[in-house]
């Protein structure tokens, strides 16, 4: 199946400005509500992750993993779950490594929860 020219560039288009809001929204909370999601998050979703955090980038990797396994097949879903997946992991990435380490001085990219007594 050949692709017309222009999907590789409305793809661009929509993983980028997904991208572009899900930070927005991930810094309003994180900024604007002052939500720690490794403090705020550690009591219910640790508990059921049993500690282990589970990153936004990480749901994302999955998504475009499932991408590859029904592109032949469901080739519409899978450039969504493709478009998504890529937006998701790309606004871990911006958010931990270049939004939270230059100001918070951490990426804070924990793998696990702290422990709580």
């Amino acid at each position: 199946m050949i692709e017309a020219p222009n999907t590789n560039r409305l793809l661009l288009f929509w993983v980028c400005g997904l991208t572009v809001g899900l930070e927005l929204l991930t810094c309003v909370l994180r900024f604007g509500l002052h939500f720690n999601s490794t403090r705020d998050t550690a009591l219910s979703i640790g508990r059921m992750t049993c500690g282990i955090r589970v990153h936004h980038g990480y749901v994302g990797g999955i998504m475009m993993v499932i991408a590859c396994w029904i592109w032949q097949r469901y080739p519409n879903a899978a450039r969504w779950y493709l478009t998504i997946g890529l937006s998701l992991f790309f606004s871990d990435m911006l958010h931990h490594f270049a939004i939270l380490w230059p100001i918070c001085g951490s990426p804070q990219f924990d793998f696990t929860y702290p422990a709580t007594n």
